[in-house]
């Protein structure tokens, strides 16, 4: 068995089992293709495929066997191929990072600003999504690295490891009766008209099920993926405003309007960077992780990425 022929394989599955496509991507012949992948399932004893006549039409049990051998394989021959280039450029070239608006905006400038400082050679490429695209991104290999929420976790194709714990805070205006209120409740927010995060960003999962183990239906007046965003249409008056507590920290409000943090109404969220299983990482893409948290260190995610840690306490 060899390279071409797992290649073949992988391209026959991309391509929906046309093999005359897959000779296309591939440059190559379609007969030249077919044999290619009988050789292999004749050496393996198995049929990958299930075929009427001379077209394949399904992959078989054993097929899907061979298909996760085959991606491991492959996936590891991308590494060795990235070994051998990056391995005389380690302080050198592009990190790219897969994130959110709100860490892209709030949290990722001076770990930046460090690593650039630390590896001056070394560009910074950021792709902004939601957290199901930021995972995606890492696992097609456009970033080396994803930041976002909890959502990371659902990836079985990922190593990811909590970062830092932040909360939601509730921005409204100083003259908002809410703010002459000593503790707000989820009943008290459910009479009000809300602005928050739509609700693929940044904890917005957390706040829709306070309210739904309440009972209660909140008034989502406008939803958006920044938080600034949000912040202008609070001081229009549109309603009260639930955004990330960094958005706060790092950005500051102006004196028209108060923030009052909103952990006890929706609980803890836990930022998470992740990599792709098995990834070869860069020194510099382990120091960028450190700058990130004192938690995260090259030790920590060696051990994460062989897979004999799962996870720590933040």
């Amino acid at each position: 068995m060899n390279l071409h022929q797992f290649r073949f394989v992988q391209e026959a599955i991309r391509r929906n089992l046309n093999l005359t496509e897959t000779a296309k991507a591939l440059h190559t012949s379609q007969p030249g293709v077919s044999k290619a992948i009988i050789e292999l399932e004749e050496e393996l004893g198995v049929e990958i495929f299930a075929r009427h006549g001379k077209r394949l039409k399904r992959v078989t049990e054993p097929g899907e066997h061979v298909l996760k051998s085959i991606e491991l394989i492959m996936r590891e021959v991308g590494n060795l191929r990235r070994i051998g280039e990056q391995f005389s450029a380690q302080d050198s070239g592009t990190l790219s990072i897969a994130t959110t608006h709100t860490q892209a905006r709030y949290v990722l400038p001076q770990p930046v600003a460090k690593l650039r400082e630390a590896f001056p050679k070394v560009n910074v490429s950021l792709h902004q999504g939601s957290p199901d695209q930021v995972a995606r991104m890492v696992l097609d290999e456009v970033a080396e690295i994803g930041i976002a929420t909890e959502s990371l976790t659902q990836y079985d194709d990922l190593v990811t490891l909590p970062c830092y714990e932040w909360q939601h805070m509730l921005v409204i205006p100083v003259d908002h009766p809410l703010a002459k209120k000593e503790n707000i409740s989820l009943e008290d927010l459910a009479e009000e008209p809300l602005i928050t995060y739509h609700p693929s960003f940044t904890g917005r999962t957390k706040i829709d099920l306070a309210f739904a183990a309440k009972r209660l239906q909140p008034r989502i007046a406008l939803e958006a993926i920044d938080s600034d965003v949000i912040k202008t249409y609070v001081r229009l008056g549109l309603g009260v405003g639930i955004v990330a507590e960094m958005a706060i920290k790092e950005d500051g409000t102006n004196s028209d309007l108060i923030a009052i943090p909103a952990g006890p109404l929706f609980g803890v969220n836990v930022a998470r960077v992740a990599f792709k299983r098995s990834a070869y990482l860069r020194n510099f893409v382990y120091k960028f992780a450190e700058l990130l948290s004192d938690k995260l260190d090259r030790a920590l995610i060696t051990k994460a990425m062989a897979g004999r840690v799962n996870d720590y306490e933040i």
